[in-house]
Protein backbone atom coordinates (compact mmCIF):
# COMPACT_ATOMS: atom_id res chain seq x y z
CA UNK A 1 0.00 0.00 0.00
CA UNK A 2 1.19 3.51 -0.79
CA UNK A 3 2.18 5.27 2.43
CA UNK A 4 -0.35 7.75 3.78
CA UNK A 5 0.47 10.21 6.57
CA UNK A 6 -1.50 12.34 8.99
CA UNK A 7 -0.18 15.90 8.75
CA UNK A 8 -2.84 18.02 10.44
CA UNK A 9 -5.14 17.70 13.46
CA UNK A 10 -7.99 19.76 14.86
CA UNK A 11 -10.67 19.13 17.44
CA UNK A 12 -13.04 21.30 19.41
CA UNK A 13 -13.54 20.99 23.14
CA UNK A 14 -16.30 18.46 23.76
CA UNK A 15 -19.23 19.62 25.88
CA UNK A 16 -22.68 18.43 26.83
CA UNK A 17 -24.07 21.37 24.89
CA UNK A 18 -22.44 23.97 22.67
CA UNK A 19 -24.03 27.16 21.37
CA UNK A 20 -22.31 26.91 17.99
CA UNK A 21 -24.15 25.57 14.96
CA UNK A 22 -23.01 22.51 13.01
CA UNK A 23 -21.11 24.58 10.46
CA UNK A 24 -19.46 26.72 13.13
CA UNK A 25 -18.12 23.61 14.88
CA UNK A 26 -16.84 22.23 11.58
CA UNK A 27 -15.26 25.57 10.66
CA UNK A 28 -13.42 25.61 13.99
CA UNK A 29 -12.09 22.06 13.64
CA UNK A 30 -11.04 22.52 10.00
CA UNK A 31 -9.17 25.74 10.72
CA UNK A 32 -7.40 24.15 13.68
CA UNK A 33 -6.29 21.27 11.45
CA UNK A 34 -5.06 23.64 8.71
CA UNK A 35 -3.18 25.72 11.26
CA UNK A 36 -1.64 22.59 12.77
CA UNK A 37 -0.46 21.49 9.32
CA UNK A 38 0.85 24.93 8.42
CA UNK A 39 -1.42 24.88 5.40
CA UNK A 40 -4.26 26.70 3.68
CA UNK A 41 -7.48 25.30 2.30
CA UNK A 42 -6.01 25.54 -1.20
CA UNK A 43 -3.51 22.82 -0.22
CA UNK A 44 -6.37 20.35 0.18
CA UNK A 45 -7.38 18.35 -2.89
CA UNK A 46 -10.63 16.84 -1.65
CA UNK A 47 -12.88 16.72 1.40
CA UNK A 48 -14.67 13.91 3.22
CA UNK A 49 -17.39 14.92 5.69
CA UNK A 50 -18.80 12.56 8.32
CA UNK A 51 -22.39 13.22 9.38
CA UNK A 52 -25.75 11.56 9.90
CA UNK A 53 -29.23 12.75 8.95
CA UNK A 54 -30.79 11.41 12.15
CA UNK A 55 -28.37 13.21 14.46
CA UNK A 56 -28.49 16.43 12.42
CA UNK A 57 -32.27 16.34 12.15
CA UNK A 58 -32.26 17.02 8.41
CA UNK A 59 -31.87 15.19 5.13
CA UNK A 60 -28.55 15.31 3.28
CA UNK A 61 -26.89 16.52 6.49
CA UNK A 62 -23.54 17.03 4.79
CA UNK A 63 -24.96 20.02 2.89
CA UNK A 64 -25.05 22.02 6.12
CA UNK A 65 -21.25 21.88 6.45
CA UNK A 66 -20.06 21.95 2.83
CA UNK A 67 -18.88 25.56 2.87
CA UNK A 68 -17.57 25.39 6.45
CA UNK A 69 -15.37 22.44 5.52
CA UNK A 70 -13.77 24.40 2.68
CA UNK A 71 -15.18 22.14 0.00
CA UNK A 72 -16.06 24.89 -2.49
CA UNK A 73 -14.71 23.95 -5.93
CA UNK A 74 -13.37 20.64 -4.58
CA UNK A 75 -14.39 17.04 -4.84
CA UNK A 76 -16.46 16.24 -1.71
CA UNK A 77 -17.79 12.95 -0.38
CA UNK A 78 -19.80 12.02 2.69
CA UNK A 79 -19.66 9.07 5.08
CA UNK A 80 -22.58 8.36 7.41
CA UNK A 81 -20.85 6.66 10.29
CA UNK A 82 -17.89 7.01 12.59
CA UNK A 83 -14.93 9.26 11.84
CA UNK A 84 -12.53 6.30 11.61
CA UNK A 85 -14.51 5.03 8.63
CA UNK A 86 -14.40 8.53 7.16
CA UNK A 87 -10.62 8.41 7.48
CA UNK A 88 -10.47 5.03 5.75
CA UNK A 89 -12.50 6.47 2.88
CA UNK A 90 -10.25 9.53 2.81
CA UNK A 91 -7.28 7.20 2.40
CA UNK A 92 -9.03 5.46 -0.48
CA UNK A 93 -9.50 8.78 -2.23
CA UNK A 94 -5.73 9.30 -2.16
CA UNK A 95 -4.93 5.68 -3.03
CA UNK A 96 -7.16 6.00 -6.09
CA UNK A 97 -4.42 8.14 -7.61
CA UNK A 98 -6.73 11.11 -8.12
CA UNK A 99 -5.61 13.18 -5.11
CA UNK A 100 -2.54 13.83 -2.98
CA UNK A 101 -4.29 15.19 0.10
CA UNK A 102 -7.63 14.76 1.86
CA UNK A 103 -9.38 16.62 4.67
CA UNK A 104 -11.67 14.46 6.82
CA UNK A 105 -14.05 16.25 9.20
CA UNK A 106 -16.78 14.89 11.50
CA UNK A 107 -19.37 16.69 13.57
CA UNK A 108 -22.34 16.10 15.86
CA UNK A 109 -24.60 17.98 18.26
CA UNK A 110 -25.89 15.20 20.45
CA UNK A 111 -27.57 17.77 22.68
CA UNK A 112 -30.12 18.53 19.96
CA UNK A 113 -31.30 14.94 19.48
CA UNK A 114 -33.02 12.18 21.41
CA UNK A 115 -30.43 9.42 21.71
CA UNK A 116 -32.88 6.62 22.45
CA UNK A 117 -35.13 7.48 19.49
CA UNK A 118 -32.22 7.97 17.09
CA UNK A 119 -30.41 4.76 18.02
CA UNK A 120 -33.68 2.81 18.07
CA UNK A 121 -33.82 3.45 14.33
CA UNK A 122 -30.71 1.35 13.69
CA UNK A 123 -32.56 -1.87 14.55
CA UNK A 124 -34.72 -4.12 12.42
CA UNK A 125 -37.94 -2.16 11.68
CA UNK A 126 -40.28 -5.16 11.75
CA UNK A 127 -39.27 -7.26 14.75
CA UNK A 128 -36.97 -5.22 16.99
CA UNK A 129 -37.63 -1.49 16.69
CA UNK A 130 -41.13 -1.71 18.20
CA UNK A 131 -39.60 -3.15 21.39
CA UNK A 132 -38.01 0.24 22.11
CA UNK A 133 -34.48 -1.18 22.06
CA UNK A 134 -31.73 1.41 21.70
CA UNK A 135 -27.93 1.70 21.96
CA UNK A 136 -27.92 1.50 25.76
CA UNK A 137 -30.41 -1.32 26.27
CA UNK A 138 -28.70 -3.43 23.59
CA UNK A 139 -25.35 -2.72 25.24
CA UNK A 140 -26.80 -3.91 28.53
CA UNK A 141 -27.71 -7.20 26.85
CA UNK A 142 -24.15 -7.55 25.58
CA UNK A 143 -22.69 -6.68 28.98
CA UNK A 144 -24.85 -9.32 30.68
CA UNK A 145 -23.88 -11.93 28.08
CA UNK A 146 -20.22 -11.11 28.66
CA UNK A 147 -20.59 -11.44 32.43
CA UNK A 148 -22.37 -14.78 32.16
CA UNK A 149 -19.81 -16.22 29.76
CA UNK A 150 -16.58 -14.99 31.37
CA UNK A 151 -17.20 -14.33 35.04
CA UNK A 152 -16.47 -10.62 34.67
CA UNK A 153 -18.18 -8.51 37.32
CA UNK A 154 -19.82 -5.11 37.53
CA UNK A 155 -16.82 -4.06 39.61
CA UNK A 156 -14.56 -4.88 36.65
CA UNK A 157 -16.63 -2.56 34.48
CA UNK A 158 -16.42 0.08 37.20
CA UNK A 159 -12.60 -0.12 37.18
CA UNK A 160 -12.64 0.94 33.52
CA UNK A 161 -14.80 3.94 34.35
CA UNK A 162 -12.56 4.95 37.26
CA UNK A 163 -9.43 4.70 35.09
CA UNK A 164 -10.74 6.59 32.10
CA UNK A 165 -12.46 9.42 33.97
CA UNK A 166 -9.24 9.93 35.95
CA UNK A 167 -7.17 10.00 32.75
CA UNK A 168 -9.49 12.70 31.38
CA UNK A 169 -7.97 15.23 33.79
CA UNK A 170 -4.94 15.34 31.49
CA UNK A 171 -7.04 16.04 28.39
CA UNK A 172 -8.14 19.66 27.83
CA UNK A 173 -10.71 18.54 25.24
CA UNK A 174 -12.49 16.09 27.55
CA UNK A 175 -15.98 16.66 28.89
CA UNK A 176 -16.05 14.59 32.09
CA UNK A 177 -12.81 14.39 34.08
CA UNK A 178 -13.80 12.87 37.42
CA UNK A 179 -12.05 11.47 40.46
CA UNK A 180 -14.36 8.57 41.30
CA UNK A 181 -14.06 5.20 43.00
CA UNK A 182 -15.39 1.77 42.15
CA UNK A 183 -17.90 2.29 44.94
CA UNK A 184 -19.06 5.56 43.34
CA UNK A 185 -19.69 3.78 40.06
CA UNK A 186 -21.54 0.95 41.77
CA UNK A 187 -23.79 3.41 43.61
CA UNK A 188 -24.56 5.56 40.58
CA UNK A 189 -28.06 5.48 39.12
CA UNK A 190 -28.99 2.35 37.18
CA UNK A 191 -29.66 2.97 33.49
CA UNK A 192 -30.14 -0.53 32.03
CA UNK A 193 -29.15 -3.57 34.10
CA UNK A 194 -26.22 -4.11 34.65
CA UNK A 195 -25.14 -0.67 33.38
CA UNK A 196 -25.17 2.33 35.69
CA UNK A 197 -24.75 6.02 35.00
CA UNK A 198 -20.96 6.00 35.31
CA UNK A 199 -20.75 2.94 33.03
CA UNK A 200 -22.27 5.00 30.20
CA UNK A 201 -20.71 7.68 28.05
CA UNK A 202 -22.23 11.18 28.05
CA UNK A 203 -24.08 12.95 25.27
CA UNK A 204 -21.69 15.42 23.66
CA UNK A 205 -21.32 18.16 21.04
CA UNK A 206 -18.17 18.70 19.02
CA UNK A 207 -16.21 18.31 15.80
CA UNK A 208 -12.82 17.00 14.71
CA UNK A 209 -10.72 17.04 11.54
CA UNK A 210 -7.59 15.39 10.19
CA UNK A 211 -5.54 16.06 7.07
CA UNK A 212 -4.10 13.10 5.15
CA UNK A 213 -1.34 13.22 2.56
CA UNK A 214 0.73 10.90 0.43
CA UNK A 215 4.47 11.43 -0.08
CA UNK A 216 3.92 13.67 -3.11
CA UNK A 217 1.70 16.01 -1.11
CA UNK A 218 3.96 16.35 1.93
CA UNK A 219 5.78 19.38 0.54
CA UNK A 220 2.59 21.40 1.04
CA UNK A 221 2.58 20.82 4.79
CA UNK A 222 4.94 21.89 7.57
CA UNK A 223 4.05 19.29 10.19
CA UNK A 224 6.18 16.16 10.48
CA UNK A 225 4.11 13.21 9.24
CA UNK A 226 2.74 10.44 11.41
CA UNK A 227 2.39 7.41 9.17
CA UNK A 228 -0.53 5.04 8.87
CA UNK A 229 1.07 1.60 9.12
CA UNK A 230 -1.98 -0.59 8.89
CA UNK A 231 -5.76 -0.46 8.54
CA UNK A 232 -8.62 -2.91 8.78
CA UNK A 233 -12.39 -2.77 8.84
CA UNK A 234 -15.12 -5.38 9.06
CA UNK A 235 -18.86 -5.55 9.76
CA UNK A 236 -20.86 -8.30 11.46
CA UNK A 237 -24.53 -9.20 10.95
CA UNK A 238 -27.11 -6.41 11.14
CA UNK A 239 -29.50 -8.50 13.25
CA UNK A 240 -28.51 -8.92 16.90
CA UNK A 241 -29.97 -12.41 17.03
CA UNK A 242 -27.63 -13.58 14.30
CA UNK A 243 -24.58 -12.76 16.42
CA UNK A 244 -22.89 -14.12 19.51
CA UNK A 245 -22.56 -10.80 21.33
CA UNK A 246 -19.50 -12.04 23.23
CA UNK A 247 -17.65 -13.04 20.07
CA UNK A 248 -16.05 -9.93 18.58
CA UNK A 249 -15.38 -11.57 15.23
CA UNK A 250 -15.66 -8.33 13.24
CA UNK A 251 -13.08 -6.68 15.50
CA UNK A 252 -10.79 -9.70 15.33
CA UNK A 253 -10.95 -9.64 11.55
CA UNK A 254 -10.34 -5.89 11.31
CA UNK A 255 -7.51 -5.99 13.84
CA UNK A 256 -5.78 -8.92 12.17
CA UNK A 257 -5.82 -7.13 8.82
CA UNK A 258 -4.38 -3.98 10.37
CA UNK A 259 -1.73 -5.88 12.33
CA UNK A 260 -0.67 -7.91 9.29
CA UNK A 261 -0.30 -4.73 7.25
CA UNK A 262 1.67 -3.09 10.08
CA UNK A 263 3.81 -6.24 10.66
CA UNK A 264 2.62 -6.54 14.26
CA UNK A 265 2.67 -10.05 15.71
CA UNK A 266 2.18 -9.32 19.42
CA UNK A 267 0.06 -6.17 19.89
CA UNK A 268 0.39 -6.21 23.68
CA UNK A 269 4.17 -5.94 23.37
CA UNK A 270 4.57 -3.99 20.14
CA UNK A 271 1.96 -1.25 20.65
CA UNK A 272 2.78 1.58 23.05
CA UNK A 273 -0.68 3.12 23.46
CA UNK A 274 -4.24 2.34 22.38
CA UNK A 275 -7.31 4.54 22.07
CA UNK A 276 -10.42 2.36 22.15
CA UNK A 277 -14.09 3.19 21.60
CA UNK A 278 -15.48 2.62 25.11
CA UNK A 279 -19.03 3.89 24.67
CA UNK A 280 -19.84 1.75 27.72
CA UNK A 281 -17.36 0.58 30.34
CA UNK A 282 -17.64 -3.15 29.63
CA UNK A 283 -16.78 -2.58 25.97
CA UNK A 284 -13.16 -1.83 26.74
CA UNK A 285 -12.76 -5.30 28.29
CA UNK A 286 -14.44 -6.98 25.33
CA UNK A 287 -12.36 -5.00 22.84
CA UNK A 288 -9.16 -6.11 24.64
CA UNK A 289 -10.05 -9.64 23.59
CA UNK A 290 -10.96 -8.75 20.02
CA UNK A 291 -7.65 -6.96 19.60
CA UNK A 292 -5.65 -9.90 20.94
CA UNK A 293 -4.48 -8.00 24.00
CA UNK A 294 -6.08 -10.72 26.14
CA UNK A 295 -7.32 -14.24 25.53
CA UNK A 296 -11.03 -14.71 24.87
CA UNK A 297 -12.94 -14.44 28.13
CA UNK A 298 -9.93 -12.96 29.94
CA UNK A 299 -10.21 -9.26 29.12
CA UNK A 300 -11.27 -8.40 32.65
CA UNK A 301 -7.93 -9.71 33.94
CA UNK A 302 -6.13 -6.79 32.25
CA UNK A 303 -8.11 -4.17 34.13
CA UNK A 304 -7.64 -6.05 37.40
CA UNK A 305 -3.87 -6.24 36.86
CA UNK A 306 -3.46 -2.56 36.03
CA UNK A 307 -1.81 -3.40 32.69
CA UNK A 308 -3.86 -0.74 30.88
CA UNK A 309 -3.21 2.06 33.38
CA UNK A 310 -0.99 5.00 32.39
CA UNK A 311 1.92 3.22 34.09
CA UNK A 312 0.99 -0.25 32.80
CA UNK A 313 2.32 -2.40 29.99
CA UNK A 314 -0.05 -0.87 27.42
CA UNK A 315 -1.86 2.33 28.44
CA UNK A 316 -5.41 2.32 27.05
CA UNK A 317 -7.38 5.53 26.66
CA UNK A 318 -4.95 7.96 28.29
CA UNK A 319 -7.24 10.66 26.86
CA UNK A 320 -10.12 9.53 29.03
CA UNK A 321 -11.73 7.70 26.15
CA UNK A 322 -15.31 7.87 24.98
CA UNK A 323 -16.60 7.45 28.54
CA UNK A 324 -15.30 10.96 29.18
CA UNK A 325 -16.70 12.53 25.98
CA UNK A 326 -18.91 10.90 23.37
CA UNK A 327 -19.60 13.03 20.33
CA UNK A 328 -21.19 10.33 18.18
CA UNK A 329 -19.63 10.13 14.67
CA UNK A 330 -16.67 12.19 15.94
CA UNK A 331 -15.47 9.87 18.71
CA UNK A 332 -13.48 7.48 16.50
CA UNK A 333 -11.77 10.39 14.78
CA UNK A 334 -10.92 11.77 18.23
CA UNK A 335 -9.30 8.41 19.04
CA UNK A 336 -7.18 8.76 15.90
CA UNK A 337 -6.23 12.33 16.81
CA UNK A 338 -5.28 11.31 20.34
CA UNK A 339 -3.13 8.46 19.01
CA UNK A 340 -1.39 10.84 16.63
CA UNK A 341 -0.75 13.35 19.40
CA UNK A 342 0.86 10.57 21.45
CA UNK A 343 3.27 9.66 18.65
CA UNK A 344 4.13 13.33 18.16
CA UNK A 345 4.95 13.57 21.87
CA UNK A 346 2.51 16.47 22.25
CA UNK A 347 0.04 14.93 24.70
CA UNK A 348 1.17 16.89 27.75
CA UNK A 349 -0.06 15.41 31.03
CA UNK A 350 -1.54 12.42 29.22
CA UNK A 351 1.66 11.63 27.31
CA UNK A 352 2.84 8.01 27.31
CA UNK A 353 6.63 7.93 27.42
CA UNK A 354 8.31 6.53 24.33
CA UNK A 355 5.10 6.14 22.36
CA UNK A 356 6.04 5.49 18.74
CA UNK A 357 3.35 3.02 17.72
CA UNK A 358 -0.35 3.48 18.51
CA UNK A 359 -3.76 2.04 17.71
CA UNK A 360 -7.08 3.83 17.20
CA UNK A 361 -10.50 2.16 17.02
CA UNK A 362 -13.86 3.27 15.71
CA UNK A 363 -17.17 1.42 15.77
CA UNK A 364 -20.52 1.57 14.00
CA UNK A 365 -23.83 -0.05 14.80
CA UNK A 366 -25.22 -1.65 17.96
CA UNK A 367 -22.90 -3.67 20.20
CA UNK A 368 -19.90 -3.05 17.96
CA UNK A 369 -21.45 -4.35 14.75
CA UNK A 370 -18.67 -2.82 12.62
CA UNK A 371 -15.10 -1.96 13.59
CA UNK A 372 -12.40 0.18 12.00
CA UNK A 373 -8.77 -0.11 13.16
CA UNK A 374 -5.86 2.16 12.28
CA UNK A 375 -2.28 1.54 13.45
CA UNK A 376 0.04 4.56 13.45
CA UNK A 377 3.81 4.90 13.65
CA UNK A 378 6.42 7.63 13.73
Amino acid sequence: MEKIAIVGLGQTKYKGSREETFDELVFEAVNLALSDAGAEIGDIDNVVTVSNDFWDGRTISSMAVTEASGAWDKDISTVEGDGIFGTLYGMMRILSGSFNSTLVVAHVKGSEGEMNLITNAMFDPIYQRALGIDATSSAALQARCYMEKTGATEEDFARVSVKNHKNAFGNPYSQLPMEISVEDVMKSRKIAEPLKLFDCSPISDGAAAVILSNKQGLKRFKKDPVWILGVGHCSDSYTLGYRDLTNTRALKNAAQRAFTMASIKDPMKELHVAELYDAYSYMELLWYEGLGLAADGKGFELIRSGATEMTGDLPVNPSGGVLSAHPVLVAGLARLIESTIQIRGEAGKRQVKGASKALAQGINGPCGQAHGIIVLGS
